[in-house]
């Protein structure tokens, strides 16, 4: 068993961990994810829990198995135990011993060559023993058992450790644990895990055209779509949100906003305001902070996204439009938080499915349409316009086109990624 790792706190970002190289202006997607992941690194700090409380959360280390998983090899069925090689040719007759091996109550002596042991499913193999015929496959007397010719060497057995040996790796760092990996563990003597603390995530909505779900909405307001869906996606990923509210278009509000934000979370993600328009305060306040990366990406919906230091916290900052914001967090946040988490870097699995729609791409962008899949095809949305926010409830999942030009058929194949894949 390794020395518990004391309660630590890694060391932060560097301030020009955003910085695109140089010439670059706008960048691919796969480009961009690879400068995320080679350039971030865990921000959150290790902790010990339990086994009943280490559901979703990440492992800080590697798990090693305390005992081999079985311990001692076993019988995978109900049935009689003997030695292989007293078997002669043809249908075989082997005397029984007395007693029998069940789980929790092992047969102590040592079988003799020639002769068979009952044994039930999970029992310690006695000494002597290497074979086992199922007890379907038997004719058995008082004395005896017969059963035909045919039987394998070591049938119906487990080796010990066959499923993982003691003192090896059962679960390797940076994995969310699932409520398999609990099963695996407490089989191997887990009792306790150092995993990372929960990832804290500051969400800011920005501006003067918001009102709060509840309240009356002025002319030419519209209700604060973004932060009650970032806030979802952030507990379905099991990161703790932490709920900053709406902020005004002033750059007091917002540097007041984002200084408590810092002290209260390990991240930061804005909506709204991240362009370079004369109200984006958002891009412009953190322009002045020295550490801001303005990311053009060849991405549709989406495009700009704003990367940040600030007080040595990093901020993503998001479209404020929902749908875009929500692609933008998928493809390019989902994964950067899940690192500074303490996870592996996560690729989202896809599938390639014939469509069930027709489209003209144009060059130069890789477009993430809402889909969803209805007998074997995939379905996009009826449109594709970025306001359209009941289209993220009827998707249940994206179709990737890639950066090249493209003319799709129905019955064509198109990378179809399920929500899921996302973590969500």
């Amino acid at each position: 068993m390794k020395t518990p790792i004391p309660d630590l706190t890694p060391p932060p970002l560097r301030d020009d961990c955003f910085a695109l190289p140089a010439g670059v202006d706008w960048a691919p997607v796969d480009e961009a994810l690879a400068l995320l992941r080679g350039r971030l690194n865990v921000v959150a700090a290790v902790e010990t829990c339990g086994l009943s409380d280490a559901l979703g959360r990440v492992l800080a280390v590697d798990v090693m198995a305390q005992r081999s998983n079985p311990p001692t090899a076993n019988t995978a069925v109900d049935g009689y135990g003997f030695a292989f090689a007293s078997l002669g040719k043809g249908d075989q007759t082997l005397p029984l011993v007395e007693g029998r091996s069940a789980a929790g109550d092992e047969y102590k002596d040592v079988v003799p060559k020639g002769y068979a042991v009952r044994v039930l499913t999970g029992a310690t193999i006695p000494d002597g023993v290497d074979t086992v015929v199922l007890q379907e496959d038997c004719t058995i007397t008082d004395s005896d058992i017969i059963f035909a010719a045919g039987v394998r060497s070591g049938a119906n057995t487990r080796r010990a450790g066959e499923d993982i040996v003691g003192g090896n790796v059962a679960l390797a760092v940076g994995r969310r644990i699932t409520a398999a990996d609990l099963a695996l563990m407490a089989a191997v003597g887990i009792s306790t895990v150092q995993v990372r603390a929960k990832l804290r995530v500051a969400v800011v909505s920005t501006g003067d055209e918001l009102a709060e779900v509840g309240e009356v909405a002025r002319d030419g307001q519209i209700y604060d779509a973004n932060r009650p869906m970032l806030l979802g996606i952030i507990e379905k990923l099991g990161f703790q949100g932490v709920d900053m509210g709406r902020v005004r278009d002033t750059r007091d509000a917002l540097e007041t906003c984002l200084n408590e934000a810092a002290t209260r979370a390990d991240v930061i993600i804005t909506s709204g305001g991240a362009s370079a328009g004369d109200e984006d305060h958002v891009s412009a306040l953190l322009t002045e902070s020295g550490a801001m990366e303005m990311w053009r990406i060849a991405i549709k919906p989406g495009r700009p996204l704003a990367l940040a230091m600030w007080n040595g916290t990093p901020v993503f900052g998001l479209p404020g439009n929902p749908v875009a914001a929500m692609v933008t967090t998928l493809i390019f946040a989902n994964p950067a938080m899940r690192l500074l988490a303490g996870e592996a870097w996560h690729d989202p699995v896809g599938y390639d499915m014939p469509a069930a729609f027709e489209k003209r791409k144009k060059p130069g962008r890789r477009e993430y349409l809402r889909a969803r899949i209805r007998d074997g095809k995939a379905e996009v949305f009826a449109s594709e316009g970025s306001g359209r926010i009941s289209g993220l409830s009827w998707a249940e999942g994206l179709v990737e086109l890639g950066e090249d030009a493209r003319d799709i058929a129905v019955g064509d194949l198109v990378r179809f990624i399920p929500y899921g894949s996302f973590g969500i």
